[in-house]
């Protein structure tokens, strides 16, 4: 008795593991590459994109904090202090999101990116 598993699984699975890498080699919680997959890749409307998004980004920024924090790298003060804005900024964030059309959110994403790649590049 196998464990059958169809290609668009195998396909999730590899883009989990290419985000996973990328979360943990650059610090980021992986949205930042998982939405605009999602969308084009996987066809998925912006909204769950964004919901399915934020659902991959806590097993995923955890299991690098911890490598992070082996290493001595980790302020978990900071973190904690971080995160409990975070949750109730996230709470109120999910929420507006739902009054947003697509598009919209589409476009307000490409700017965050747009703004955020043109930061990262300044001296």
């Amino acid at each position: 008795m196998g464990l059958a598993v169809d290609s668009l699984t195998v396909k999730y699975l590899f883009t989990g593991f290419i985000i996973g890498i990328l979360s943990g080699l650059l610090g980021v919680g992986g949205g930042i590459f998982l939405i605009p997959v999602l969308t084009v890749y996987f066809g998925l409307i912006q909204h769950k994109a964004h919901a399915v998004s934020l659902a991959v980004v806590l097993p995923t920024a955890a299991a690098g904090a911890v490598i992070y924090g082996f290493h001595g790298d980790m302020d978990l003060v900071l973190g904690i202090k971080l995160a409990l804005g975070g949750i109730i900024g996230a709470t109120i964030g999910a929420r507006a999101m739902q009054k947003i059309p697509a598009a919209v959110l589409k476009r307000l994403f490409g700017m965050l990116l747009c703004l955020t790649g043109v930061r990262m590049l300044l001296p």
